[in-house]
């Protein structure tokens, strides 16, 4: 029986054959694609169905783990995603039973998982978050994904809409804080974080920026930290890869507050979620 791990967003998708060895997972057959998922139902579950078929190769006996943003009835793979655009047409309909009439598999062969657990759990099973036992896993992009880690149980901590500062956390984690704090202080039109690392960029002036997300960071994560006796941080998402030019100010602050923990970036990047969405079978 192969396992293909899927990890499907907004307007993307990636997928790839896993293979457990241990604590050690192996990637085979990977692929990817952009997906209009604006468009109709059929539309969005055949281009869906095309990459996983792909990265299952010749096999016609396999299971499919999905990592899948929320909301979601993740038991029964039903789409509760409404008043984004995107996903729209599938809203309430059971993804599980189409991916699995598309795939040509009885529907008990696939499993759907948050996609935020699925990557703190890849992470603590095989990457950066192995020598944890409670950790918080923290995904900084677009919005803020986050999953909380107790012993063996991994949960969606749904923290992107808590109370944060004079408003909730994502407004100020993620590219859109980005945007409009570099435009509001400094009159700059970003896209997004890379912007900020353009050779003609004011070095003080991406500094300052980087300094005060990783205060609004490390604000933001103490109180959990304390509350959840976490060991650490795992940190993934695009931002991250930028973590050399915040982290600094995020780790200064918590030895600050009395509370230092190692603040680890992903290292398996997006296919943490490919190994967290298939353990459901292991």
């Amino acid at each position: 029986m192969d396992l293909i791990g899927v990890d499907i967003g907004g307007s993307h998708i990636s997928a790839a054959r896993v293979i457990f060895e241990g604590q050690v997972a192996f990637f085979d057959s990977f692929g990817e694609a952009d997906v209009d998922t604006y468009g109709d139902k059929e539309s969005i579950i055949s281009a869906w169905a095309e990459v996983i078929r792909k990265a299952a190769e010749e096999s016609t006996d396999y299971k499919v783990g999905i990592a899948m943003p929320g909301p979601y009835d993740y038991d029964n793979g039903i789409s509760l995603i409404k008043d984004q655009g995107k996903m729209a047409s599938l809203y309430q309909l059971s993804v599980k039973n189409l991916l699995a009439e598309s795939l040509g598999l009885p529907s008990s062969h696939l499993a759907f998982t948050n996609d935020a657990e699925a990557f703190l759990v890849g992470e603590s099973y095989a990457g950066a978050g192995k020598d944890f036992q409670n950790s918080i896993g923290i995904t900084l992009g677009t919005g803020l994904g986050s999953a909380i880690k107790v012993h063996d149980v991994v949960k969606d901590a749904k923290l992107w809409t808590a109370p944060f500062r004079d408003g909730i956390a994502e407004d100020y984690l993620g590219t859109a804080w980005f945007i409009k704090y570099a435009f509001h202080e400094y009159g700059l039109e970003i896209s997004g974080v890379k912007d900020l690392l353009a050779s003609e960029i004011d070095l003080a002036v991406s500094k300052e920026i980087f300094e005060t997300l990783g205060r609004a960071l490390g604000e933001f994560l103490f109180p959990y930290l304390i509350r959840l006796h976490s060991e650490g941080v795992v940190l993934g998402g695009k931002i991250s890869l930028a973590g050399a030019h915040y982290l600094p100010t995020t780790r200064a602050y918590l030895e600050t507050m009395g509370y230092p923990v190692p603040i680890n970036i992903s290292v398996l990047g997006e296919r943490a979620a490919l190994i967290g969405a298939c353990l459901p079978f292991i």
